[in-house]
């Protein structure tokens, strides 16, 4: 999905915080702002990543909800270069097609995964003519050197692996769908390209689970159905429903959740990303001149994004770059280069 807000030299929140650092356990709270879509707030949308405070979880550099909402969906041809689109959904069936010939209906328990590479386009579209329930969380992760100049590429996967969650106490124990990465040594089929957990969790009424962490990957959990309680030491547990994410820094070999009614949420994790990123519009890149790059290839409709199946000349344009510079999303525990 396309994002079109273009708040600051960098696409950035108006988050105030500072950013931080992602050695040892933390304990922040963010809430997930409304933002616009398709240029009018035809959708509800509210994006939970990047932050000022936080601009990636590892690899994950991007986190939307669109929904829950009734709609008509018409997302039209637009590009995406160093990144892969990871589409989660909810509720409702939306009709995917890109530049590498893909058509396909994605849907709810199926993972749609599309790999940018050097360059991509592809629209989205809900089925019919009528509005239609939709949510679901569209989520981006930041291609590695070794990745990002590569070819385009697109997959579903309808069979995911299915992790089953220690019980605390008399409570019945939850279950994980490993979306995205490795939970607890069980992997998805989806192909990735840095080391990354991406695991939908569903916590019973009235029980508390433990969801195992690698101590050396960073992680956050965003609250997607229900109100869960998340034990985060050192400041405690905290209440987290959909409008919000926690980040838990690193240094974790699990975290307990808790919830009196049934609740899901999401996993987000890694190992730190290689690289501090420039991130605008549907593009990452490195540096100011690669974004300025794409964006001028995609508006002379150059070869690298390919035509969208079916479609004819229809195209969201891009929007103009701002006045100043664009900056890398730095963190505080990268050193200089």
């Amino acid at each position: 999905m396309t994002r079109l807000d273009t708040d600051g030299a960098a696409g950035r929140s108006p988050e105030t915080e500072g950013p931080v650092a992602c050695d040892g356990p933390r304990s922040l709270l963010l809430e997930a702002r409304e933002v616009p879509l398709g240029g009018v707030r035809a959708m509800s949308v509210h994006r939970s990543l990047p932050q000022r405070a936080l601009p990636m979880v590892g690899a994950w550099c991007f986190l939307d909800r669109f929904g829950p909402q009734e709609t008509k969906m018409r997302v039209e041809p637009h590009p995406h270069i160093g990144l892969q689109t990871v589409t989660w959904p909810f509720v409702g069936d939306v009709r995917h097609r890109d530049a590498v010939g893909s058509d396909v209906v994605v849907r709810r328990g199926a993972l749609n995964l599309m790999t940018s590479g050097a360059g991509i386009s592809h629209s989205e579209y809900s089925v019919g003519d009528d509005p239609v329930p939709l949510d679901a969380l569209q989520l981006w992760v930041a291609l590695p050197e070794s990745r990002r100049h590569g070819a385009p590429a697109f997959e579903q996967h309808a069979e995911l692996p299915i992790v089953a969650l220690e019980a605390l106490g008399a409570g019945a124990g939850g279950e994980a769908t490993v979306v995205m990465g490795e939970l607890a040594g069980v992997s998805s089929p989806a192909t990735v390209h840095t080391p990354i957990v991406g695991a939908e969790v569903r916590i019973p009424a009235g029980s508390t689970v433990r969801i195992p962490l690698r101590p050396d990957w960073e992680h956050a959990v965003v609250g997607c159905f229900g109100e869960a309680r998340v034990a985060s030491e050192p400041t405690g547990s905290v209440v987290l429903d959909s409008t919000h994410l926690l980040y838990l820094g690193t240094s974790r070999d699990g975290v307990d959740v808790s919830s009196d009614t049934d609740a899901t949420v999401f996993l987000l994790g890694g190992e730190p990303f290689e690289a501090d990123i420039v991130m605008w519009w549907n593009f990452v890149g490195r540096t100011h001149d690669e974004i300025v790059d794409a964006r001028d290839d995609w508006e002379a409709a150059a070869a690298r994004f390919g035509h969208v199946v079916d479609h004819a000349d229809e195209r969201i344009p891009a929007p103009p770059l701002p006045g100043v510079r664009l900056t890398p999303r730095r963190r505080p525990d990268r050193p200089r280069g």
